[in-house]
């Protein structure tokens, strides 16, 4: 019969450890150390990695372009080229964030975009609203529409180039999303307003909008305030000879005091005799939804129409707010794929695309209220003023297969098509890209292998 197994000896000096103390880690030198991980990512740059906007691709080859130029592109013989962004209008149309990720100009030796019809609408638009400034101001309200990938965000860039090069002021809110996240500080304003709405300011995002503004606009420092404007009372005192640039970065420096100076710049740059203005939203969706990440004293979450930098741009948008003395465009461009859905904003568009024409040659009748969904009656508000006030949608079609294959012998001189360009290949790509959307197209061209 075997022994039985022999018990374990008992130290009987031995006391366990006291709560919350642990034995400790005693490092055994016969095991190996851990393998070193590199450095952590610091602070914010994952964020910066991800939003990084790289404008040229120094292995592409380099393509002689006519550089972008209003006087040139008012002329539909320019329909269907490409044409080059002129380096000082790529600062600053990187400084108003109308460059997006998404859009591929890293593929290419240097930034250039296609002249659509819309593009030469666009920039005879901007020409007559130029001319008619001294007498009857004529301000146009217009809402970007179109199909995922159609050029949207792009027409909207175009729209934002062919202003700054004839002079004017633009102010560009790049993302309406980074307003609604609920990321940035915020707090209520001191006094209400006139119909007992409580407003919320957001200093950081409204600074960084100054910023924007101040170093895009370089005509500001040479326009100064209003003796008006000084004589006022203000937060802080202003300087008689102090320039809107000036004025715009007082802001920056102290965000506590960015938005009373905003709205200060915004009504000396529409008084008489300013240049006219351009104010553009992206992501309008964002800006139209039921309520957003900042949350109210009694806990409900906070409509985007409360808070102030957007509250101010609808006003622009749907007319109520105050009027352009010297004429302007109010522009919001719609996203299908960054995008909540807004049945209030799908009917309200509805509405301002009425007569709308398929390629096919098919109305479309306007969408009516489902009495099965809600709807935000803020959104109707909004659109019905707009609408009243002759505001239209404008709906972003795709490619014409001649401005198509204008695009991708670019693309083959740029040395990112290897195919060679012909009907049947440009005939092919069209059709996959759902007749000729621009991100499809360059989607089935350029990034798809087989």
């Amino acid at each position: 019969m075997p022994l039985p197994p022999k018990k374990k000896a008992i130290n009987i000096y031995y006391t366990p450890p006291k709560k919350g103390q642990g034995q400790g880690y005693k490092h055994n030198p016969t095991k190996p150390s851990r393998k070193e991980r590199g450095r952590k990512p610091a602070r914010g740059e994952r964020k910066a990695m991800r939003k990084r906007i790289v404008l040229s691709n120094t292995n592409a080859l380099e393509v002689q372009l006519s550089q972008f130029n209003v006087e040139e592109i008012r002329n539909e013989q320019w329909i269907g080229e490409i044409m080059a962004i002129p380096n000082p209008l790529i600062d600053r149309l990187r400084d108003v964030g109308a460059f997006k990720v998404t859009q591929g100009w890293g593929l290419f030796r240097h930034p250039s975009m296609l002249v659509r019809r819309e593009t030469v609408e666009m920039a005879k638009l901007v020409q007559e609203i130029d001319e008619e400034k001294e007498g009857a101001s004529r301000v146009v309200r217009r809402a970007l529409v179109g199909d995922k990938g159609s050029g949207k965000s792009v027409m909207l860039l175009q729209a934002i180039s062919i202003a700054f090069l004839q002079g004017w002021t633009v102010i560009n809110i790049p993302e309406a999303q980074d307003l609604t996240l609920g990321h940035t500080p915020y707090a209520p304003l001191i006094s209400p307003t006139s119909n007992n709405r409580t407003l919320y300011t957001q200093p950081a995002a409204t600074a960084s909008l100054l910023t924007a503004i101040s170093r895009s606009n370089p005509h500001l420092a040479n326009l100064h305030v209003s003796p008006q404007t000084v004589s006022d009372p203000f937060p802080t005192p202003l300087n008689p000879d102090l320039s809107l640039a000036g004025l715009a970065q007082l802001g920056v420096q102290d965000p506590e005091l960015a938005w009373p100076i905003f709205t200060t710049l915004i009504t000396e740059l529409l008084a008489p005799g300013r240049p006219p203005v351009f104010f553009s939203l992206d992501g309008l969706a964002h800006a139209m939804q039921p309520a957003t990440g900042y949350t109210a004293p009694n806990l409900k979450p906070i409509h985007p129409h409360d808070l102030t930098l957007l509250d101010w741009f609808c006003s622009f948008l749907s007319g109520s707010g105050p009027r352009l003395p010297n004429g302007g465009i109010i522009m919001a461009s719609t996203s299908q794929s960054n995008a909540p859905q807004i049945p209030a904003l799908d009917v309200a568009l509805s509405g301002l695309e009425s007569g709308y024409v398929t390629p096919a040659g098919q109305s479309v009748p306007p969408l009516e209220r489902n009495p099965f969904k809600r709807y935000d009656e803020r959104v109707f508000d909004v659109f019905g003023k707009a609408k009243e006030n002759g505001a239209e949608a404008q709906r972003v079609r795709g490619l014409e297969k001649e401005e198509a294959r204008a695009l991708m012998e670019y693309w083959a001189r740029s040395g990112m098509v290897r195919h060679k360009v012909n009907d049947a290949f440009v005939g092919e790509k069209w059709a996959l890209s759902g007749g000729g959307v621009v991100g499809e197209l360059e989607r089935a061209t350029l990034r798809m292998r087989i």
